[in-house]
């Protein structure tokens, strides 16, 4: 079931921001996503950082995902109504993923955690954000 959660999302609900930034769907879950941000030169701010806008797109994005991936079928729109995020520690020329959790779902909003790591490996955290 995961494995058709993933390809839905990557093959009909992946945006054209997502091509642009070369955003890349790894897995999709109910109330989950891990998103990857391959690193380019074209994401660059000073020397080989990775831009902390281009982050910030990977945070909301991943987070966009883990909520889309669970709402019923008559749920039709919605849009991020705010978004905090920590860096903390440059990323520097390295891939980056993302893996985002819904940790509450009201009625009209819906929270969730993002980290963003240079790998999968926990103490390789370079960002923390949460989207509603």
């Amino acid at each position: 079931m995961s494995e058709d959660r993933t390809a839905l999302f990557r093959d009909r609900f992946a945006e054209p921001f997502f091509t642009v930034l070369g955003l890349q769907i790894d897995e999709v879950r109910p109330d989950f996503c891990r998103m990857r941000l391959p690193f380019r030169p074209g994401l660059r701010t000073a020397g080989e950082v990775v831009h902390g806008g281009a982050i910030a797109s990977l945070v909301d994005s991943a987070g966009v995902v883990a909520v889309w991936s669970n709402v019923p079928p008559e749920v039709t729109r919605g849009a991020t109504a705010s978004m905090t995020v920590n860096y903390l520690t440059a990323a520097e020329a390295v891939d980056l993923v993302a893996e985002a959790q819904v940790i509450r779902r009201g009625r009209s909003v819906v929270f969730a955690d993002v980290d963003v790591l240079y790998s999968r490996k926990r103490n390789n955290l370079a960002v923390t954000g949460t989207i509603n």
